[in-house]
């Protein structure tokens, strides 16, 4: 099922990436393939592009993350995918939520993001 909406939680050691609408949601959960590299070096270009390659079919994406991963994350897209940088509308600092609180938080950003962007046609 495609959704419009994701959400990427990531940190050094996995991702996991929620498609949803108000009423369904899909996810998929990644596993970095060099933790320990990652976490020094917040590097993992093959993580990355598994996680990049997960929500390229959204249409906006919110990544959230309690460290410098997701900032490693938009930098590798920059480097690596950027014609999917127009799609990330918000990188966002979340501890280690839930999947139930990460899909609250990003259906309330939504919420809010489409209210006050202007909606494609």
């Amino acid at each position: 099922m495609s959704h419009f909406h994701a959400v990427v939680w990531i940190d050094h050691m996995q991702a996991k990436i929620f498609h949803f609408d108000a009423q369904d949601a899909d996810k998929l959960s990644l596993h970095a393939h060099h933790p320990k590299l990652a976490e020094k070096h917040h590097t993992d270009e093959s993580f990355f592009h598994a996680v990049a390659n997960a929500f390229s079919d959204a249409g906006e994406v919110l990544i959230t993350g309690p460290a410098q991963t997701k900032m490693a994350l938009v930098k590798h897209i920059a480097r690596h995918d950027a014609h999917l940088l127009s799609r990330i509308v918000g990188v966002e600092t979340a501890d280690h939520p839930s999947d139930g609180q990460i899909l609250a938080h990003a259906r309330a950003y939504f919420e809010t993001h489409d209210h006050m962007t202007a909606q494609k046609v």
